[in-house]
């Protein structure tokens, strides 16, 4: 297959993090938990009542049908109704979903187009294993040229190997084939591996403990489990770092590590715990399996 350079449209301009999380794919992304009724079917209702609290949470975009909607636990039809709900009631904010889930390039291929149907914003595409190896530049080239929206790299941990190779994706930046990764590295040389090949992408970072770490190095957003219960706090972060107030960054990073360190035990068990705290009634159910003791629920408890 030939290599296809794709414009970035992007020459000479210079970009702030604001401007990165407005015009471009930067900022924060509140991450989307699925609710279950007690058999496990999708409870659509709670699930509307979900977008409208994630919408005015203060992402600036949301991410549906990923790890934390326990993607690969659902069927194509749920995906794609996630999809159609999120942009129904996103108002007005960009919607990212996963769109290569399926078996196969070819059933890939289709599954994005019908993603695209969906009127979600962007794709997301996980690595499927193949992130360190050469020819994962050709496979993602065929997806994104394949696709009408703009795409973004996901090291999904649920399809191990995960990772992407700095040297690879400084390659799928410069065709031009995806605009950023959601990071998952979990090391700040592999972190930073990426930002130094990031050129007009966005690295968005979901390690929370180096966050603020990857912010310093030059990342241009957020996108971590703690968005699914908690973005106005980490959009709190990202505009204090915005502005240049590096000591309000600091103090907001640590409520944001102690936030992910409440809802990442038993999760996502544990996040749809909290969001019923909040006043989304969720069952604390998952298809994964994740479940919650009464002490973990009164520990929960004492912190919302």
């Amino acid at each position: 297959m030939s290599i296809i350079l794709i414009s970035t449209g992007k020459a000479g301009d210079r970009l702030d993090l604001f401007d990165y999380a407005e015009k471009d794919f930067g900022g924060v992304y509140a991450l989307m938990l699925t609710p279950y009724k007690h058999d496990l079917s999708v409870d659509w209702g709670v699930y509307e009542k979900y977008c409208d609290y994630q919408a005015a949470s203060g992402a600036h975009k949301l991410f549906c049908v990923c790890g934390s909607s326990e993607m690969t636990k659902l069927s194509i039809p749920e995906r794609l109704k996630l999809a159609e709900i999120t942009v129904k009631r996103a108002n007005g904010l960009k919607v990212f979903a996963t769109a290569n889930l399926s078996e196969g390039l070819e059933n890939q291929l289709e599954e994005i187009k019908r993603m695209e149907e969906t009127g979600v914003d962007g794709l997301v595409f996980v690595t499927h294993g193949m992130g360190e190896k050469p020819e994962f530049v050709e496979y993602i080239g065929a997806l994104a040229n394949a696709a009408s929206l703009p795409a973004l790299i996901y090291e999904f941990p649920g399809m191990s190997p995960h990772r992407v190779g700095a040297d690879i994706y400084g390659e799928l930046v410069r065709y031009g084939y995806i605009k950023g990764i959601k990071d998952t590295t979990s090391t700040l040389e592999g972190i930073a591996g990426k930002l130094d090949r990031q050129g007009d992408s966005c690295v968005l970072q979901a390690n929370i403990p180096f966050l603020y770490d990857a912010f310093e190095l030059g990342a241009r957003g957020c996108v971590a489990t703690p968005s699914t219960v908690g973005s106005s706090l980490i959009r709190k972060f990202y505009d204090a770092y915005a502005a240049g107030d590096k000591t309000e960054a600091k103090r907001l990073h640590g409520r944001v590590c102690m936030l992910a360190d409440l809802i990442d035990q038993n999760y996502t068990a544990g996040a749809k715990y909290f969001m019923r705290l909040k006043g989304v009634p969720f069952e604390p159910l998952c298809r994964t399996g994740a479940t919650l003791s009464g002490q973990r629920c009164r520990h929960i408890e004492a912190c919302v």
